[in-house]
């Protein structure tokens, strides 16, 4: 995977690292509105620094890569986030992985996701459980891509020595759809979830995990 990478000067410019461009990049969907919430932002966009400041009062974003992949075992499909931050508070690091929606579901649940069959598929669950302390066999009904983004999180914080690891979705949706899949991944780690507020889940962790949900603002959904 190459490593070189450079900056982006307008927020259209983050259409050609998605898988289908064309289907992807439209007003309304998350991949746009996502690319010019963060682009347009001073750094972090409001509502996601206002729902990790509690946690993270001099929290500092370093670097934001959009649609970043993060090798996972067990077959050739990376995991991709719609954003991953490099952050630091203080003199700590944190691994923000981003995971951007407006009505679109999470994708398979974790029976679905086994269903399709794949000889590695046993060796790249079991790799998620073990980075972020869970236990298989878990629930059918969980959303396998909250786990491998999830996971990025806590690699890439390995990765940069960081000891702080947050997986956010960032939700334009004003009804919050979704947010129950989100509510039964967090219960895997017995905590309750809440909109707009930072729950860590894995505090003693040699990389502490927390998870956020945070309701993006709604005037992004037009451009």
């Amino acid at each position: 995977m190459n490593k070189i990478y450079i900056p982006a000067t307008s927020a259209d410019q983050w259409a050609q690292f998605l898988a289908e461009p064309v289907k992807q990049w439209r007003s309304g969907f998350s991949a746009r509105t996502l690319a010019y919430s963060w682009q347009e932002a001073d750094g972090f966009p409001a509502e996601i620094r206002t729902a990790l400041i509690d946690a993270f009062p001099d929290i500092q974003l370093l670097l934001a890569l959009p649609e970043h992949q993060v090798p996972l075992p067990g077959g050739s499909r990376p995991s991709q986030n719609d954003i991953w931050v490099l952050a630091r508070a203080g003199t700590h690091l944190i691994s923000i992985a981003v995971e951007g929606k407006v009505a679109e579901p999470f994708g398979p649940t974790l029976d679905e996701w086994r269903a399709e069959g794949s000889s590695g598929k046993s060796t790249r669950l079991a790799y998620l459980c073990d980075q972020l302390g869970l236990v298989d066999p878990l629930p059918g009904t969980i959303r396998y891509q909250l786990l491998h983004r999830a996971a990025s999180a806590v690699i890439e914080a390995g990765r940069f020595g960081a000891r702080h690891a947050v997986m956010l979705v960032h939700s334009f949706s004003q009804s919050h759809q979704w947010f129950d899949d989100y509510a039964a991944f967090a219960a895997l780690f017995g905590a309750d979830a809440a909109v707009n507020r930072l729950i860590p889940v894995r505090p003693d962790g040699e990389v502490q995990l927390s998870l956020c949900w945070v309701c993006g603002n709604a005037e992004y959904l037009g451009k």
